[in-house]
């Protein structure tokens, strides 16, 4: 709208209107009516679609406005007049004739009007005497609606009204079809209708229950519920249906009652059996609720949905293998069935197995294919428990360090190539396997002399490829010898003198190059074609660096970055943006913020928050993007502010944002200490690892605590003091001995950690950061680090005004839970400093938790 005027806005969407194509047309009447509420024509253009929708109260609202502002159109009053009559509110239409009689309107138009008036009046006084439409066509309905064909649904039910006016029946199953569109308003206005004819019919009151609990009003759907059951005590559907609204609305106790009763009733009803089931779960009676699916799964044992579900409760009771077990049944039922997936990575997220899975392995590709259901790295330890059954791979491991592999590196490669989830895994995230790494370095020089002396016979594209990509992601992380070094110079030359002739190089020569240093680097680069060998290498190495590049120039910048130690800190990731990834986990479906604090189960002690539909929320320290593009999936109808120190880091945050069509982010650069220059407060404001890389990270605390509203949610990520006690001996080594933080010093570092039999140093290996440049970076060269103990987050929070509402790794948890199994020891801060003095390396990674602003 801000690029074309009102007037042919109206224009095109009366011709997409006429032309059948609908949202087109309600995008340009919703752009008219939000810079001019009051446009007449749009208002009446708007009604005419609601009510080809079957959103006739929407349309009436519109109707209304469009003869406030201009009551002499006279189509505007028979759109009306037809509205209402359509939906049998001829109390209204009356009102509308004698309000109609006021105006200066057409002859003939008066006239239409008061036939089409008189008409209806005169029909309704006719059938007034018949009771109802036959059984056969209330059940050619419900055939319809069992089929999900719902507007179908409401279109005859309400044309039949007009013969059957007093008709509850229809009334019920048009209200029924309403909850199936999600047009909760008309379906209770029905329901509602329904009841004034026959204000005893109990599956009336329950179904307008149902509309209710979806639209979110559980108090008045529990009032619903009840009033069926009043009507007829032995309503299994109302007990079922109650227990479901008591069970959203956090009383357990009551909703199993309920079901409890509904099963005393009748006792084959699969779907109560799993909805108490899932009730117990939430009150950490897991064997009740395993033994409740279980007798689901009797009844039906067809459904992927219950089989989920005791994945869930199996998972969450530390039985991972019958878990799967029960996800894998699930899917066999439903291979599209995207929550499972969900679940399953959940599940097998850092975990490894001592035994060979049937079918994990195809699981694992199948997440890892569907790109925003996990975090590779996170499910690298369980694929690679099960490679390691692989008899083409054994020699991997069985294999011992540093033992050459050359008289059967042929055999390897052609087995490396042939593992669907290996080139999967090497393709979308660092390797943290040191053995797998060995190999990897060992095959790729043997890949580089192959492709230098045998180009003719060469056939490992495949496996180029997924190496190129893996070289790349952990930003060349490997050393190399110096016979490598000079044939990848002989390698440059190649390739250089093949550009220079006009010709584009061989395929294998270009991903072997790429396996040793960036293609975007190379002056010849622009002059490289995109082919299907090199397809997806060229998009990583040329194309996505050129697109963050020019998205550098988007960049808003809120002010200039003054602090020293801010300034450090931003070069550091400019040269090292932090983290690459490929892959990122998002949540199935957006959440409402109390569905949000639910699932993590934090506890908030200001309600309002809960009450905030459109969350507004600020990201700080954005880095790479996972961060913001993971909260802006998890938060219902959320707008997030992102932003951080680094250009080269929000660049690929943006690109990666765009790739996932993730529309609810902006993204700035700005530093922590001038956000007092945005003047904007945020119902919630995330800061998952950047206070403590401040100078000082109270002040940045204290900066972020003045951008929250009041009652608003914080989430924050600290290092911990006891947690990181092998990194700091490490780093202080590392400070005696003068080394710095160039790519060659720190690769010598790490060969130097892998070689050591020091204890600490085993334990480093042991991270995920260990693996790519970046995060080695980060984890051992960080320019800035401070460290946190339990007690000093005490202090911290509340100095700042801020209360804390819990921890929220499950694994955490879980673990806290054997020691401390009162629900308030996970919200008491002396008790957790406890469980860490006991097990020191619990916050390894760090501290995350959520607060709140009192």
């Amino acid at each position: 709208m801000s690029q074309i005027s009102s007037g042919e806005a109206l224009k095109r969407g009366i011709k997409a209107h006429k032309l059948g194509k609908l949202q087109e047309a309600d995008r340009f009447y919703t752009a008219i009516l939000k810079a001019e509420p009051m446009h007449s024509d749009a208002n009446h253009n708007m009604g005419v679609l609601a009510v080809s929708v079957g959103k006739i109260n929407e349309a009436l609202q519109f109707f209304k406005t469009a003869l406030q502002v201009n009551p002499l159109i006279d189509q505007y009053w028979k759109s009306y007049m037809d509205a209402l009559l359509d939906s049998n509110r001829l109390k209204d239409a009356k009102a509308l004739f004698s309000e109609a009689k006021k105006t200066s309107l057409k002859d003939d138009t008066f006239y239409q009007l008061e036939k089409k008036l008189n008409d209806t009046i005169k029909r309704t006084l006719e059938v007034s005497k018949i009771k109802g439409p036959s059984k056969k066509t209330v059940h050619s309905l419900i055939s319809l609606y069992n089929q999900g064909r719902f507007a179908d649904v409401i279109f005859q039910s309400k044309d039949l009204l007009k013969r059957f006016p007093e008709s509850v029946e229809l009334r019920n199953v048009c209200g029924t079809a309403n909850v199936g569109m999600k047009q909760y308003d008309e379906a209770i206005d029905m329901f509602r209708q329904a009841l004034t004819v026959n204000p005893n019919h109990a599956p009336v009151h329950c179904n307008m229950g149902n509309a209710l609990q979806e639209k979110g009003d559980l108090d008045s759907a529990i009032k619903c519920f009840t009033e069926a059951l009043k009507i007829r005590p032995d309503f299994v559907d109302a007990y079922s249906n109650m227990g479901n609204a008591l069970q959203a609305k956090g009383d357990l106790d009551a909703a199993i009652t309920s079901y409890k009763q509904a099963i005393k009733i009748e006792k084959d009803l699969p779907f109560t059996y799993n909805n108490l089931a899932l009730a117990y779960k939430k009150q950490g009676q897991l064997d009740l609720a395993i033994a409740n699916f279980k007798h689901a799964l009797q009844l039906n044992p067809h459904s992927a949905m219950i089989y989920g579900n005791i994945g869930n409760a199996l998972q969450e009771k530390g039985d991972l293998e019958a878990a799967i077990d029960g996800y894998q049944q699930a899917l066999k039922i439903n291979p599209d069935y995207t929550q499972i997936y969900n679940n399953l990575a959940n599940a097998l997220s850092n975990v490894s197995f001592s035994i060979q899975i049937p079918g994990l392995q195809e699981i694992l590709i199948s997440i890892l294919n569907h790109n925003t259901i996990a975090r590779p790295k996170d499910l690298f330890s369980a694929a690679i428990s099960q490679l390691k059954f692989e008899p083409s791979l054994k020699k991997i491991w069985s294999t011992k360090p540093h033992n050459s592999l050359n008289q059967t590196l042929h055999q390897l490669v052609s087995a490396l190539s042939a593992s669907p989830l290996l080139l999967k895994l090497l393709s979308s995230c660092p390797v943290s396997d040191l053995k797998l790494e060995a190999t990897i370095k060992e095959v790729r020089c043997y890949l580089l002399v192959e492709v230098l002396r045998n180009p003719k016979n060469f056939d490992y594209l495949k496996f180029q490829t997924a190496l190129a990509l893996q070289c790349f992601i952990n930003e060349y992380l490997y050393t190399q010898s110096d016979a490598e070094n000079t044939d990848v110079e002989k390698l440059k030359i190649l390739v250089n003198h093949t550009v220079s002739k006009g010709e584009q190089p061989r395929p294998e020569h270009i991903l072997c190059l790429a396996s040793y240093e960036p293609l975007y680097k190379f002056e010849w680069c622009d002059l490289l074609k995109s082919t299907s060998s090199i397809e997806s290498v060229f998009r990583q190495q040329i194309k996505e660096p050129k697109q963050e590049n020019d998205l550098k120039y988007s960049i808003q910048i809120l002010d200039d970055i003054t602090d020293q130690v801010s300034t450090k800190v931003r070069e550091q990731y400019e040269e090292n943006p932090y983290p690459r990834w490929v892959n990122v986990s998002l949540e199935f479906r957006a959440k409402s913020i109390p569905e949000v604090m639910e699932q993590l189960n934090l506890r908030v002690f200001d309600q309002a928050i809960l009450q905030v539909k459109e969350p507004k929320i600020l990201n700080a320290g954005c880095g790479t993007g996972q961060h913001p593009i993971g909260t802006a999936a998890r938060f219902k109808n959320s707008k997030l502010l992102a932003f951080d120190l680094s250009l080269s880091s929000i660049a690929y945050a943006k690109r990666k944002t765009e790739e996932l069509m993730v529309e609810n982010i902006e993204y700035i650069q700005a530093d922590i200490l001038n956000l007092r220059n945005l003047d904007k407060e945020f119902d919630i404001v995330g800061c998952p690892g950047v206070l403590h890389h401040m100078e000082n990270p109270i002040v940045g605390w204290r900066q972020l605590a003045g951008c929250l509203k009041p009652g608003g949610l914080m989430e924050i990520g600290l290092y911990s003091e006891l947690g990181r006690q092998h990194i700091v001996k490490i780093r202080e080594e590392i400070k005696s001995l003068g080394i710095g933080s160039s790519d060659a010093e720190m690769r010598s570092v790490r060969n130097w950690l892998i070689a050591s039999p020091e204890a600490h140093h085993k334990q480093i290996i042991n991270s995920n950061d260990f693996y790519s440049l970046s995060t080695l970076r980060d984890l051992l060269f960080h320019v800035q680090e401070h460290r946190f103990t339990i007690t000093q987050l005490k202090d911290c929070l509340e100095e700042l005004g801020l209360k804390f509402c819990g921890f929220f790794s499950r694994k955490i948890i879980s673990k806290f839970k054997e020691r401390y199994s009162d629900v308030d020891d996970l919200y008491d801060l002396d008790k957790w400093k406890k469980y860490e003095e006991e097990f020191p390396k619990t916050f390894s990674g760090m501290y995350q938790f959520w607060c709140q602003k009192i």
